[in-house]
């Protein structure tokens, strides 16, 4: 679709759209809907795959075994690295936003069914999404990520520049990038609101 196109609430969309990432046993895909609205209207600026990282893997471990918290915020940032209108692919290793903008709590957390209908039950489909509104967000995006924070307020993240993974860390006390997402630049004028819709299948 361009991004002219005429769209449905963040809702109703995000049907067919996948990534599988084979870490172990378990298989996470995840996908990305962006539209946003100005005066020419909604428009889908973004839909693209991502990628679940390394330590969405840990992450993951940790709240089976009660250590840690669910995710929480969706951060995005101006810092992927490559060309602004076709960036570097990413990578599992990936542990934080290379250049963090903003992070906001997600506006809601919804479980959806095989047709892509709200369920009331939980199932293994779950869309997380975001809203920056006018004022919120604004510069030249290109890169987001679901985060696990300790604190939604400030930047807890670990150490390591990416490539480097000390596969040491303790996550426990610090913010867990579970997956990431760099993507051609998004230009967010002050005046527009853009929501972000971020599916997980497990």
């Amino acid at each position: 679709m361009s991004v002219n196109d005429r769209i449905k609430p963040p809702s109703t969309v995000l049907s067919g759209l996948g990534f599988g990432f084979q870490e172990g046993a378990i298989k996470v895909k995840g996908s990305v809907k962006a539209i946003m609205t100005d005066e020419q209207g909604d428009r889908i600026v973004l839909e693209k795959n991502n990628i679940y990282t390394l330590d969405g893997g840990v992450l993951a471990s940790m709240l089976f075994s009660g250590l840690s918290r669910a995710p929480n915020v969706l951060a995005v940032g101006t810092g992927a690295s490559g060309s602004s209108s076709s960036p570097d692919s990413p990578d599992a290793r990936q542990r934080r936003l290379n250049t963090e903008l903003v992070r906001k709590e997600f506006s809601s957390t919804v479980f959806r069914d095989s047709t892509g209908a709200i369920s009331s039950v939980p199932t293994n489909v779950l869309d997380f999404t975001t809203v920056f509104e006018s004022g919120e967000a604004v510069g030249a995006l290109n890169e987001m990520g679901i985060v696990s924070a300790i604190n939604v307020g400030a930047i807890n993240a670990p150490a390591d520049v990416f490539p480097d993974r000390d596969t040491t860390t303790d996550l426990t006390s610090l913010d867990v990038l579970v997956n990431y997402l760099p993507f051609p630049v998004i230009n967010k004028p002050n005046g527009a609101t853009l929501a972000i819709t971020w599916r997980l299948t497990f």
